[in-house]
């Protein structure tokens, strides 16, 4: 009786843990998603759409800079972290590894950028708004937030967070007065973040010895990291990189569309994320360990969270006029229909989310993973250049919903025929 009580109290702890650390992670939500959503009625009327256009154009380029420079470690990191918590030395030569790499891949980007502002006329025009965009890019792509993640204490990150974005958002409301001021609203959101990695990168090496890395320390941390940033780079090819593709055949206003309907759609999305950011580490923990109870908790988390995408869906499709009015304004109804089409995606994330990130990345199905993410994004890079042209933000909305029906369903047929649906009765483990 005693061992059964310990057990059970033991259980309890972890879930307290996991109900903190999800509550850390919606602050951490609350700052990426709602701080900039309470920016956006400001901005979209004092910057206009044309303006408001380029910002997001430019911002889309920088996604591209962070996501070669995080490299995936957000992900695969994270999984080392949660394996290793107990050695010092390890977890000193993973922090070293990962931070050589990203000052490595930060050399790369910036060469790339110089090459990139020659080639791409509204850059030229507008190198501000670029160079803006690129230190907002490398600022935040420093977060040491996979660290903390990996232990499962995201609390204080999360309060560093919220404190660098609530800055930026103040600074915004208070610099940001005219559509030449544009490049100010990347600029101040990259202060607030390097505010943040600057505090949390001392803290963690309170905690760990500073070790320099060496080449072979940064090539093994680039191969283990590897997986997961095809798997990035790929799904950037139907979230950010849509609105780069959409900039370079329709004009700023069509782009400023286009960019208030993906923030909107994207923030929903992002409603459901601290859950599945705090199951990861829980998830690669329990299928080492007791892959019973990870599969009653995949079918579990599968179900809670399709409803929560499938509700939250309607609401958005239903209710795309009086979001767009209150949020962007009367001068961006052309981005009614793209947020009814884009409405589909908070659904088909909260699907493809559980069943690729949270069951097949702890299954060491992460080749799989990348696999099926590479294939959906090609299918949108194409269905996007062949649409933007012709039906600008329309066509590019639907190349991204094509795209994540495309992949949600290929991620369910390979469960399936492995045995591993967590839907599905299971096979003997």
């Amino acid at each position: 009786m005693k061992i059964f009580r310990s057990q059970k109290l033991q259980e309890l702890a972890l879930d307290g843990d996991l109900v903190r650390n999800v509550a850390a992670l919606y602050g951490v939500q609350f700052a990426g998603y709602l701080l900039p959503l309470v920016t956006i009625p400001y901005l979209t009327r004092v910057l206009g759409p044309a303006t408001w256009g380029l910002v997001a154009f430019s911002q889309a380029f920088g996604a591209y800079a962070s996501l070669a420079v995080e490299f995936g470690f957000g992900y695969s990191a994270t999984r080392e972290v949660a394996k290793s918590r107990h050695s010092k030395d390890t977890l000193s030569n993973l922090v070293a590894g990962v931070v050589g790499a990203k000052v490595l891949l930060a050399v790369c980007a910036v060469t790339l950028a110089i090459v990139a502002e020659k080639w791409i006329p509204l850059f030229r025009r507008h190198a501000i708004f670029f160079w803006a965009a690129i230190f907002w890019a490398l600022a935040q792509s420093f977060s040491m937030f996979w660290y903390y993640q990996g232990f499962e204490r995201m609390r204080f990150v999360a309060v560093l967070d919220v404190c660098g974005r609530a800055l930026a958002t103040a600074g915004i409301f208070i610099l940001v007065r005219h559509p030449s001021d544009g490049w100010k609203v990347l600029g101040l959101q990259g202060a607030g973040a390097l505010f943040s990695v600057i505090v949390a990168t001392v803290y963690v090496y309170r905690e760990v010895p500073l070790r320099l890395p060496s080449w072979t320390l940064i090539w093994e941390t680039l191969q283990m990291g590897w997986n997961m940033f095809v798997f990035r780079g790929s799904l950037s090819l139907y979230s950010t990189g849509n609105i780069f593709i959409l900039g370079l055949f329709a004009p700023a206003e069509a782009v400023g569309f286009y960019a208030g309907a993906e923030k909107i759609s994207r923030a929903f999305m992002g409603l459901l994320a601290p859950v599945h950011q705090s199951l990861y580490p829980r998830f690669s923990h329990l299928v080492k360990n007791d892959r019973p109870t990870a599969r009653r908790l995949a079918r579990l988390t599968l179900l809670v969270m399709s409803a929560m995408g499938a509700l939250s869906s309607l609401v958005v499709f239903l209710a795309a006029p009086r979001i767009v009015r209150i949020i962007l304004g009367k001068g961006f109804a052309p981005t009614i229909p793209v947020l009814r089409i884009m409405a589909a995606l908070i659904f088909l994330d909260a699907v493809s989310t559980m069943l690729g990130m949270l069951w097949m990345v702890p299954l060491g199905l992460d080749r799989s993973f990348s696999r099926i993410v590479l294939a959906a994004g090609i299918l949108n890079l194409a269905l996007a250049l062949t649409l933007a042209p012709h039906f600008a933000q329309i066509g590019v909305a639907c190349a991204t919903v094509a795209a994540e029906v495309f992949g949600t369903s290929t991620l369910y047929v390979i469960l399936q025929r492995q045995g591993l649906n967590p839907l599905a009765s299971p096979r003997r483990e």
